[in-house]
């Protein structure tokens, strides 16, 4: 298989699958992918498949002249390593061969055609890049195919593929439904997935619904990863979907018509999954097979990393004034929220910097903006806002313009956050965000005081802002401030 070299700066993935033909750069091989390009074009490759026996012509001409565009701008991206993979309507067609010489012809581009165990296997390893210790089920469905694996401790298990895709579904003759369950029932058997597992889902279909529940349901924060379903809710939406005219969903989504006609079929075959597997949860995944072939490239020990704190960690690199004060401050508070969930309070002191250009009057809202729509894995939509609710706080702890998303959040979830976006405000104005002036201060919790402790030469840095801060945190916590100065 042609993979990636986990040296290269910049690595490409192309994905032809039965509907779409994707290039994806990604920004080096880390733990937690920055994307660098990503272009989609909806060929339909394997329209009329199960008829024919053959790719679509048309989709053929489509796919060849995006292959040989995508070609083009990895030349000149300098991406000098690229894996390849295209999946079920290339390796059933039987002008599948002859389409990949082509794009070997025309492009000097050699297609990996991944069996359907490899195709599951990668897009599990695509949720494990999100979901580092995943147990459950993977169902990844494309145009001409649905691919099921298990998870298990963070390891991919056993794995099949199934005639499921929408595009092939479109040409069947019979009873639909019927024909659905029993397909995800053999397929279920053949992973040996019992009943009542998380269900991970990973697919542009999958996700189209999602986005239409969101819809449905007005929920307030758009971000499709790390979604999760009621298998109620999902089982309700996909009914209300599958009934549905593409016109009529396209005027409550922005999902494109090429895959809105998909959907209503994409909807029966969810319908089909929920009755079978009995999912205990539903949870939406961005990573998927191109995704996969990352985690592939990355070391052992690298897999091993938490993506959230890595992710957090780049952010830190790349735009905060003072790159690795995050760790100083997170060793100068953990002790004050050690009640709290750590991965959090650490991932909030290394992004608490990281939006300082904004201007100072939009700053505390762009925080906002940025940590709830930020790409990070090992994190689910509740974390996120408490993040996201935490970093507003450093610069202004009022609600006033927080919108709706916030009663995704508990209330105490959002006081502990606005106590910890208080406590890196002072934190970082104490030592101006220089990791060596916080050796000698110190901030603690003393019965029912707040007391902070400044020693040495320290002693110097105390003012009037500084002692207002103070004040002004210690109020959040319903403690007695505390200056000792020694």
């Amino acid at each position: 298989m042609n993979m990636i070299n986990q040296d290269t700066h910049r690595v490409g993935v192309i994905d032809v699958g039965s509907n779409s033909v994707r290039l994806v750069v990604f920004d080096g091989v880390a733990r937690s992918p920055a994307y660098f390009f990503n272009e989609k074009v909806l060929c339909g490759l394997g329209k009329g498949l199960a008829e024919s026996g053959r790719l679509s012509p048309e989709g053929r001409v489509r796919a060849l002249a995006a292959i040989k565009r995508f070609a083009l701008l990895l030349e000149h991206m300098g991406v000098e390593k690229v894996s390849t993979v295209a999946t079920a309507a290339v390796r059933e067609a039987t002008d599948g061969p002859e389409f990949c010489a082509d794009v070997l012809a025309a492009t000097g581009i050699e297609l990996y055609v991944a069996s359907g165990e490899e195709e599951a296997r990668l897009s599990a390893q695509g949720v494990l890049l999100g979901w580092p210790e995943a147990d459950g089920l993977v169902c990844d469905i494309g145009g001409a195919s649905m691919e099921l694996a298990r998870l298990k401790a963070g390891l991919v298990g056993q794995r099949a593929t199934s005639p499921l895709g929408p595009l092939k579904l479109a040409d069947f003759k019979g009873d639909l439904a019927a024909h659905i369950q029993e397909t995800v029932a053999a397929t279920m058997r053949a992973v040996d997935a019992p009943e009542g597992e998380r269900l991970f889902l990973v697919g542009g279909s999958w996700r189209a619904i999602a986005r239409l529940d969101m819809a449905r349901r007005e929920y307030p924060l758009h971000v499709l990863h790390e979604y999760r379903l009621k298998a109620a809710q999902m089982a309700e939406t996909a009914a209300w979907v599958a009934a549905q005219e593409p016109e009529a969903l396209s005027k409550i989504t922005d999902t494109s018509m090429a895959r809105l006609k998909l959907v209503p079929l994409a909807a029966e075959v969810m319908a089909g999954l929920i009755e079978v597997l009995k999912p205990s949860e539903i949870a939406i995944s961005s990573y998927g097979i191109r995704e996969g072939m990352l985690f592939e490239a990355m070391p052992p020990a690298m897999r091993g990393l938490d993506p959230l704190i890595e992710s957090c960690r780049y952010m830190e690199t790349t735009n905060a004034r003072f790159p690795g004060f995050g760790a100083a401050l997170y060793e100068w508070l953990k002790n004050m929220f050690a009640e709290t969930d750590l991965r959090l309070v650490r991932a909030a002191c290394l992004l608490h910097d990281t939006t300082w250009r904004a201007h100072p009057d939009y700053r505390a809202d762009m925080c906002f903006e940025t940590v709830t729509r930020a790409n990070m894995g090992g994190i689910d939509h509740e974390g996120r806002l408490f993040l996201a609710w935490a970093i507003r706080s450093r610069y202004n702890a009022s609600k006033s313009k927080a919108g709706d998303t916030l009663a995704l959040l508990p209330d105490d979830k959002i006081e502990t956050a606005r106590c910890l976006g208080l406590a890196m405000r002072l934190g970082a104005m104490i030592s101006g965000a220089q990791a060596v002036m916080l050796q000698n201060t110190e901030l603690a919790v003393d019965g029912g005081a707040l007391r902070l402790t400044l020693s040495g030469n320290a002693k110097a840095l105390m003012g009037e802002v500084l002692e207002k801060r103070f004040q002004n945190l210690a109020k959040a916590l319903e403690l007695a401030p505390v200056l000792d100065l020694r």
